[in-house]
This record gives C-alpha cells, sequence and structure tokens, in this order.
C-alpha cells in the first residue's frame, strides 16, 4: 500500500508573452499582490517559434518568465491558471488579449504548465484546468518529451529553467534544514 503524502512545494515561474512590457505593467502588479514578490524577472526573450498567439497578440512577441520568491502547494496549479485566465480577460482590448500568462511549477523532477487545453498526456486538475508534463528531469538537466511545446524544448529555455531548478533545490535545502 503506498503512503500518501504531500510533496515539497513548487517555484512558481508565470511564462509571459507580450509585444512589449509595457503592456504588463498593471497585471505584473496583480501578480505580486495574489501570488506574492517576484524573486526574478527574466526577460525579454525572443518568441520566434509560433505565429500562433499573432493574430491575437500582434507580431513580434517576446517572452518574460516571473519567477515567484515563495515556493506553492503543487494542488494550487489550476486555481493559480484560473487566475492568470481571469487577469487576461480583464485587460482584452476589443476582444483581443494584451498578453499570455501560462503558469507553470518547477520540482527536481519536472517542469509542468497548466493548461485549459486536454490532450493525452495531460491529466485533469480541476475547474476545466490540466497539467501538461512539459520537462522531465533526466541526466543532470530537463529533457523534452515527444508533446514538448518547440519553445519549451529550445535549450535556451530549458538552459533558464535548469539554472532556476537550482536555485529551487537551494531553497528546498533551506526549508528542509
Amino acid at each position: 500500500m503506498s503512503v500518501p503524502r504531500v510533496p515539497d512545494p513548487a517555484m512558481l515561474v508565470v511564462s509571459v508573452l507580450a509585444p512589449e512590457e509595457g503592456a504588463l505593467y498593471g497585471v505584473e502588479q496583480l501578480a505580486v499582490r495574489e501570488l506574492g514578490p517576484i524573486w526574478e524577472k527574466i526577460g525579454p526573450l525572443a518568441f520566434g517559434f509560433s505565429s500562433y498567439y499573432e493574430a491575437e497578440l500582434g507580431p513580434g512577441l517576446r517572452r518574460w518568465l516571473w519567477v515567484f520568491a515563495d515556493l506553492v502547494d503543487r494542488g494550487a496549479l489550476a486555481s493559480i491558471k484560473i487566475l492568470t485566465n481571469q487577469w487576461e480577460q480583464s485587460y482584452m482590448l476589443e476582444g483581443k488579449r494584451k498578453f499570455n500568462l501560462d503558469p507553470g511549477l518547477i520540482t527536481l523532477g519536472n517542469f509542468v504548465l497548466a493548461t485549459g487545453k486536454n490532450n493525452a498526456h495531460r491529466i485533469y486538475l480541476a475547474e476545466g484546468i490540466f497539467a501538461d508534463l512539459t520537462l522531465i528531469f533526466r541526466s543532470g538537466s530537463y529533457r523534452p518529451l515527444e508533446w514538448t511545446y518547440p519553445d519549451y524544448a529550445d535549450a535556451e529555455l530549458t538552459g533558464i529553467l535548469n539554472r532556476l531548478r537550482e536555485k529551487y533545490k537551494c531553497r528546498l535545502a533551506q526549508l528542509n534544514e
């Protein structure tokens, strides 16, 4: 029989896509108020992996990563995604989003994104939100899976997430002292 136990909290990272950083000011303040202080802000990073968002968000998209200082319960991922969806909707202009927010969790074993889109490899969490196992940690690095989005499989972003994993590992060690 397995004995259930609550896993270590995770590091919350919100991936932000927008054509310009100025579009993020108000929502960044909301994020800090609701999710806690941003420990590190990374970007802008080039985003040339897909034209999926261009019709809505415009050309010249760039990515920022907001890494939050407070570790979070892994069970909170669905409610965080619902919150970021609400923020996207509240900032819409003429029926179009100004930015895309994708929360994810860094753990020692994987990187998981939240999504509202179902697929065979996604696990239902709650309230229409699924967990997308995006990267797994093997042989000293996060590794993509056959379904990993190309931008998350890219060496630059994987390298950033590996660096953040090391910081997360140190945070866990401090918590467990």
